[in-house]
Formats: C-alpha cells, sequence, structure tokens
C-alpha cells in the first residue's frame, strides 16, 4: 500500500517551499484564479478556484482545507489517539466514525474485485520495511513470513460500527485509499460553497471540476519517473480524478527493489512496473486502484482495468515500455 499517504513530510523536501503560499490573478474582470497551496496529510495540497469573487474562493478554499485537517486526524495512523491508532493499538474500535466505517467497507470492496491486490491489513510488512532499513538491515525472508501471519481481512472483522482484529498483533493502514477519500471531500466543500471550477492536487491524487480559466479545461501531466522535465502524457480534463502511484516516491534501496509499494500476497514490493496512472470517477477510486494495479503488474492490471467501467489506466515499466487501458484518451 502507499506510504506517503498520511505521513511527515521529510525535512529536505519541506525546506523547498514554504509551508503555505497564496496568489490570486484576475482574468478579463470577471473571474479570478485563486490558488492556496500548504502542507497537509504528508505532501503539499494545492487547490486552485476560478470564481467571480476572490474573497468567496478564498474563504471556500479555507474550508476545505479545514475539512482536510480534520479527515486527516480521524484517519491517519500516526496519532495513537486517532480512531485508526486506537484500532491498531488495542485491536478493537467500537462506535468507529461513519468516515472511517465507509473507507474500510471501500477498501474490502476492493480487496475482493483485485483479488488480494490492495490490502489495507498490509500495514505489519511496512512497520517491517520501515524499521529494518532505519536500521540499515534489509528485511530476510523469516521476518517477512512473520510479518505475513499477520496480514489478510479474514482476520478484520467489521459488524454493526465495530472494527475489531481476530489478532491483537495485527494492524492496518489507511494510506493507500485516504488521501484520495479526503480530497474528494474537499471538493465537495468547494462545490457546496458555490466553487464549481476548482482543481485539487494533493501529491498527485488529483481531482478537477468544470473549467480552467476562461473555460478550458484543466491540464494534467502525467509525471515521469525519473523526474525530468519530459512528461510522459498529458490529458486535458474537466469533471474528474486521477491518481498515480510509482516506486520513486518513498523507496529503502538504491535499486528500488524495496519501496512502499507492498503486495500482501508475498510480502514483497511488485518489480515490473515503475509507475501506474489511474483516472477514475472518485480520487478514492483512483488512489486505490492505481495501487492495486501497481501491484498487479502491467498486463494483468491494465486488463483488470479494461474491465472497470470509468475507469482508465496509464502504465510505465522499469524499462521504459508504456502501455495502457483501451480508453486512456491523452
Amino acid at each position: 500500500m502507499k506510504l506517503s499517504g498520511l505521513l511527515g513530510l521529510g525535512a529536505a523536501s519541506a525546506a523547498l517551499l514554504p509551508a503555505e503560499s497564496a496568489e490570486a490573478f484576475l482574468f478579463n474582470k470577471k473571474e479570478y484564479k485563486v490558488t492556496k497551496t500548504r502542507l497537509a496529510m504528508g505532501t503539499f495540497v494545492a487547490m486552485t478556484a476560478i470564481h467571480p469573487s476572490r474573497d468567496e474562493a478564498e474563504h471556500a478554499i479555507g474550508l476545505a482545507f479545514e475539512e482536510i485537517d480534520r479527515l486527516n486526524s480521524l484517519l491517519t495512523k500516526f496519532d495513537a489517539d486517532s480512531p485508526i491508532g486506537q484500532l491498531n493499538r488495542v485491536g478493537k474500535l467500537e462506535g468507529a466514525p461513519e468516515e472511517v466505517l465507509e473507507l474500510v467497507a471501500r477498501s474490502l470492496y476492493f480487496h475482493r474485485e483485485t483479488g488480494g491486490a490492495f490490502d489495507i491489513t498490509v500495514n505489519p510488512l511496512i512497520d517491517l520495511y520501515k524499521k529494518d532499513f532505519a536500521e540499515g538491515k534489509i528485511p530476510d525472508s523469516t521476518q517477512i513470513e512473520a510479518a505475513l501471519k499477520l496480514v489478510g481481512t479474514e482476520k478484520l472483522r467489521f459488524h454493526s460500527g465495530t472494527i475489531e482484529f481476530t489478532d491483537s498483533d495485527m494492524s492496518i493502514t489507511l494510506d493507500g485509499i485516504a488521501k484520495g477519500y479526503i480530497v474528494d471531500r474537499a471538493s465537495d466543500v468547494l462545490r457546496k460553497n458555490g466553487i464549481g471550477n476548482h482543481l485539487i492536487n494533493a501529491g498527485g491524487d488529483i481531482r478537477t471540476s468544470g473549467t480552467a480559466a476562461k473555460g478550458r479545461p484543466w491540464t494534467v501531466a502525467v509525471q515521469d519517473p525519473n523526474k525530468t522535465k519530459e512528461y510522459p502524457d498529458i490529458i486535458t480534463m474537466k469533471d474528474g480524478a486521477i491518481a498515480t502511484s510509482g516506486n520513486y516516491e518513498i523507496y529503502y534501496d538504491r535499486e528500488k527493489l524495496f519501496h512502499h509499494i507492498i503486495d500482501s500476497r508475498t510480502g514483497l514490493s511488485p518489480q515490473l512496473s515503475t509507475s501506474v496512472t489511474v483516472m477514475a470517477p472518485t480520487v478514492m477510486d483512483a488512489d486505490a486502484l492505481s495501487t492495486s494495479v501497481f501491484v498487479l503488474e502491467p498486463k494483468a492490471g491494465v486488463h483488470f482495468i479494461n474491465g472497470q467501467p470509468h475507469c482508465e489506466c496509464f502504465v510505465i515499466t522499469r524499462d521504459g515500455t508504456v502501455s495502457h487501458s483501451s480508453g486512456w484518451q491523452a
């Protein structure tokens, strides 16, 4: 699962940009382009609104960031007192918040749909990777096998507002789906406050609504895994969602054999893909599906997306080969 969702940002990255920035431009005396960027969910989140009133746009963006902070506090695993932190600590969460129940239910749905490629119970493996590599060690097969015994959605009981583990040592992470969910909810806040034309970019999890300045569609570039200025593809969007998973986001060794996406069925990081971009009706779904396709690996992943309604994908392999679903439009 993606480790990059609800984490603190590294000091080197944080030093590159201010914690918060804002700007506004007036187009043709009819509409403002208002953009605000700040640190949230362990990444830089940028919101751009197109609206006749600068004040109304800024107010709505402020409310959307408040919603991001509220949801982040519910869904992060890094706060022991958060609902997810409590569940991981004691193995049971009674009276779970609606948002947590919704995300766990959706996660279990994707687990079934992908044949186990998407698995929120993979957290013990993530913790093993983090711990060993922080100590300068590589996890061995015995450690991986031990962690795998704590993984499996069949060990997760989910009923009547209660989530419970059958093994007290297991734990979950929502990092592979929560960031997308939070972006969707922030977009809902903007629309409810009259900002129909907007774009939210949370570290590559992107939601677009309406149009950009002067009625043009939004332009979204697929990032090059090698971090050059040559984009593998550029698309235009109006109302839609897109998310990217890549082994270049967080990795533990120079060869990127161990990175933040882990196959819960093997305990290892998938090796054939380097970047997977998915378009879907919601960022929540795009977030989960991009991780799933990365785990499924290129051919099987593209085949899977071809069977998903209103979804498309764009896959880059380690050797630079590009493949995409049948309906992907550059």
